[in-house]
């Protein structure tokens, strides 16, 4: 199968999909991949290495969208790579469709294969290329809050961890997933309280269990979340459905309650945010204020620190795409329950449910 990698266009996205490991992998199984030219740049990975890995440079976007049978991307294609898909081609990578009836329509229009990294479920639940970008964004978060807490960015003025004498910054976090579970931990880390909430008793008993001080674990009740929301000093959301609009957890008129230059990060904006203030921002431009709090909702949190993103989501994709590119799409999702989970689009028709619920599309099979 031909293989194709191009440079991520999203505004401050440096990650790439494939590292040079990743290539040498593909090519190893007899594939042949294509690289556009610089497309591992911004994640410090030179066009040398790739064709050392075995891999060969193109010199446009168009070139490697026109003869790749699979694209393997990191985030979504964005309106200047629409016209760019091919009829029948594989488009692996970040989708959230159901925060975006357009793409969703425009892959329909395109019958495009669309298998989404953040759908790809194993037996037990977990999604493992989610969760290899969650806990990074998790930590992230809790480091763009600390900086929207500062008084140079309208925020109260606080430092996480507080001072001799002086009591540390609550920290409440929505979602007790990889993200969730990694703001946690730097959050305590940093000296801050933290509360953790989920519905999953058996996420909050093992959180409990696991950090201890400082740190309690709340089932997410509508009664205790609005209580803690309007404590803390720090919001982060990261509460996920997979396939699904993020579910909306805290309302604008609480939001207007919170303390004055209290910071929200919104790690589910991505999905649609689960909170009504939230509205996407990127690294250039991270915070805005609404309502007097302090907002940072920046779509790909995990794109600040693209190299230690990029290696783990080459790493975190390749058994699935390399399934892909051995069996062919078909035979793959036949044999692999967890990949075809994956499968949100085929040619023209919605296959995940939650796609479909959110804008009320037929649901079809392959």
């Amino acid at each position: 199968m031909i293989i194709g990698v191009p440079k991520e266009i999203k505004t401050g996205e440096n990650r790439v999909a494939l590292t040079p490991a990743g290539v040498a992998e593909y090519v190893r199984h007899g594939h042949e991949v294509l690289i556009e030219k610089t497309a591992g740049t911004g994640s410090s990975i030179a066009d040398e290495e790739y064709v050392r890995a075995g891999g060969r440079i193109a010199a446009t976007a168009r070139d490697v969208w026109r003869r790749a049978e699979m694209i393997i991307k990191v985030k979504e294609p964005i309106e200047p790579e629409f016209s760019l898909m091919q009829e029948g081609q594989i488009i692996f990578t970040f989708f959230h469709l159901a925060a975006d009836l357009n793409l969703t329509r425009t892959l329909m229009e395109k019958k495009i294969i669309a298998v989404a990294y953040e759908t790809v479920q194993l037996e037990d639940g977990s999604l493992p290329i989610l969760k290899a970008m969650s806990e990074i964004a998790g930590k992230l978060a809790v480091q763009f809050g600390a900086q929207a807490l500062e008084a140079i960015h309208g925020g109260r003025g606080i430092l996480l961890g507080g001072a001799a004498g002086v009591a540390p910054a609550l920290v409440v976090v929505l979602g007790g997933g990889a993200a969730g579970w990694s703001a946690c931990a730097v959050a305590l880390g940093m000296g801050a309280q933290v509360r953790l909430f989920d519905i999953n008793a058996q996420v909050l008993e093992k959180a409990q269990g696991t950090f201890k001080e400082r740190f309690t674990a709340r089932y997410s009740d509508t009664a205790a979340v609005e209580q803690a929301v309007l404590e803390a000093d720090l919001l982060i959301g990261t509460v996920l459905i997979p396939g699904a609009r993020a579910p909306r957890l805290v309302s604008r008129d609480l939001v207007k309650k919170m303390k004055s230059g209290a910071a929200i990060v919104d790690v589910s904006v991505d999905q649609g945010g689960c909170i009504e203030t939230s509205r996407p921002t990127t690294h250039s431009n991270p915070f805005f204020i609404e309502e007097g709090v302090i907002h940072c909702c920046i779509t790909n949190f995990p794109g600040t620190v693209p190299l230690t993103s990029t290696q783990a989501l080459s790493k975190a994709s390749l058994p699935f795409g390399l399934e892909l590119a051995d069996k062919g799409f078909m035979r793959a999702v036949a044999e692999n329950q967890r990949l075809e989970k994956g499968v949100n689009l085929f040619k023209g028709k919605v296959i995940c449910r939650q796609v479909c619920d959110a804008f009320g599309l037929p649901c079809e099979t392959l």
